[in-house]
């Protein structure tokens, strides 16, 4: 059988849930392609869906190893890092991921968040501005940013904020419980 039949038959598999069969198939493709990006980075998801990140983020550093300039395996790479609370490195995939495509919001708002998991909060307050910079509906990263002004001890910048959010998405009740 031929690596893209295999493949397609693993990403049917894949689809239907079918999980062991479609690992069963990925592996055998990396068996005989070991840097088939396609395996490796639809086994990395199969994984990480198992809660199985720690065996994934091999499988997504071969990905971008193989091609540098796709997003998306930067993006499976660095949640499967966070996933492991691993956040220096996302931190840096992340950092990566805006060097390749600066305009995407919700890579800064994402930033922000592992910035401020690292204790580094006025850096993460400038992402979560740059994100709403970029999409100044984006209400979560007003939250976010009202929640790392609050650490902060800017408390009315902390509730200006988090009424943002509350005005772009009414009904969300995290910003609520943050003022």
């Amino acid at each position: 059988m031929t690596i893209v039949k295999k493949l397609k038959l693993a990403i049917t598999a894949h689809k239907e849930r079918k999980y062991d069969e479609a690992e069963r198939l990925y592996l055998e493709i990396l068996k005989s392609e070991p840097k088939n990006i396609d395996a490796n980075h639809n086994l990395g998801v199969l994984r990480v869906s198992m809660n199985r990140s720690a065996e994934a983020i091999p499988l997504f550093k071969t990905t971008i190893e193989v091609d540098p300039k796709n997003t998306q395996f930067w993006f499976s790479y660095a949640n499967a890092l966070i996933n492991e609370k691993k956040f220096e490195e996302a931190e840096l995939s992340y950092r990566k991921i805006i060097e390749i495509d600066p305009n995407y919001p919700n890579l800064f708002g994402t930033l922000g968040n592992i910035l401020k998991e690292l204790g580094r909060l006025e850096e993460a307050e400038k992402s979560y501005k740059k994100a709403i910079e970029l999409k100044p509906d984006y209400a979560e990263a007003y939250n976010n940013l009202g929640n790392t002004l609050m650490d902060l001890g800017k408390l009315n910048e902390a509730e200006t904020n988090c009424k943002k959010a509350i005005e772009i998405k009414p009904n969300f009740n995290e910003a609520y419980i943050n003022m």
